[in-house]
């Protein structure tokens, strides 16, 4: 769970305001499943940078986070790393939370 998070749109407009559970995304992908986003479970590049430096240029997948009341995918993502490491950006990869 991610406390206190405020989700903005494309336009910068708040459109959640609250806590964040990642649990039921963290089991679809234990599952297996994708979400109908063409780039979930797609390599993250880390090209902005803000995540440890890999020389594997698979290390990072990324995930879909969908947002209540948000039609469109949103801003939200999970990055999991092949060493079971978990970041939440809550703004499309401006910043990072490592949960795990």
């Amino acid at each position: 769970m991610v406390r206190n998070q405020q989700i903005q749109d494309q336009t910068g407009k708040i459109v959640f305001t609250g806590d964040i559970n990642l649990e039921p995304v963290l089991a679809r992908i234990a599952r297996g499943e994708r979400d109908s986003h063409p780039n979930d479970g797609s390599v993250h590049s880390n090209r902005e940078g803000k995540l440890p430096r890999q020389s594997d240029r698979n290390y990072y997948h990324e995930y879909v986070v969908r947002t209540p009341n948000l039609r469109n995918v949103g801003p939200q993502r999970l990055i999991l790393g092949k060493q079971n490491e978990v970041f939440y950006t809550p703004d499309h990869y401006k910043t990072f939370l490592k949960l795990r």
